[in-house]
């Protein structure tokens, strides 16, 4: 059995093993290929340029790669990896921002804040409904994308990293360099501007 097909047996954590204890080069060609479509996945939603996106891939393993030897496995290498590649993301959306000029935060968009950071008017509509009738509504998903791409940075990478990757409070606190109570606070803050932004989707089709 060859060197790669052998390491396709292997788990990441016996991946990330092997690689630290020999430099085995094609244990760490497995991981890149387990991983390299939802790195690529990420750093799209964060930054919504394809090219940029590949950029964020290469230097995330080519980081990876170097770092390896040091990783001693207090998260999945999964989630590991993940880290790296939002902070690369960050990076480009707040160099983008000082070209472009500075974001306007989430608060004064749509000023229906309270001072203690919660909303006067929830929206209504039909977001008692279950999930799954409205999972394969294209229509739905194209509206969510876009609702997603107009948070403000801070607010959409808590919300994507949370929501759509499944990592933890604390991962995403350790990523974005915030504590979790603040990754909180924007994750809430978050899903009520989306379900602001939806609301009129909704209640359309309630009305049909």
């Amino acid at each position: 059995m060859s060197t790669e097909a052998a390491a396709k047996l292997h788990s990441d954590d016996e991946l990330v093993a092997r690689f630290r204890d020999g430099q085995d080069r094609a244990s760490f060609e497995e991981l890149v290929r387990r991983h390299r479509n939802r790195v690529f996945a990420l750093a799209l939603r964060m930054v919504k340029n394809e090219e940029e996106a590949l950029e964020i891939v290469q230097e995330t393993f080519l980081s990876a790669f170097r770092k390896l030897p040091d990783f001693r496995g207090e998260a999945q290498f999964g989630s590991w990896v993940h880290r790296i590649a939002a902070n690369f993301a960050l990076m480009k959306i707040r160099h983008q921002k000082v070209v472009d000029g500075v974001e306007e935060p989430i608060e004064t968009t749509d000023g229906k804040f309270r001072p203690d950071g919660h909303w006067d008017v929830y929206p209504t509509g039909m977001w008692g409904r279950r999930a799954d009738d409205l999972v394969l509504d294209s229509e739905l998903r194209d509206r969510l994308v876009s609702a997603v791409e107009k948070l403000p940075e801070v607010y959409r990478a808590v919300f994507m990293l949370r929501d759509f990757d499944g990592l933890s409070y604390d991962e995403i606190a350790n990523t974005l360099q915030t504590t979790v109570p603040a990754v909180k606070s924007r994750l809430h803050r978050a899903r009520l501007a989306l379900r602001e932004d939806l609301s009129s989707y909704f209640d359309a089709k309630e009305g049909a």
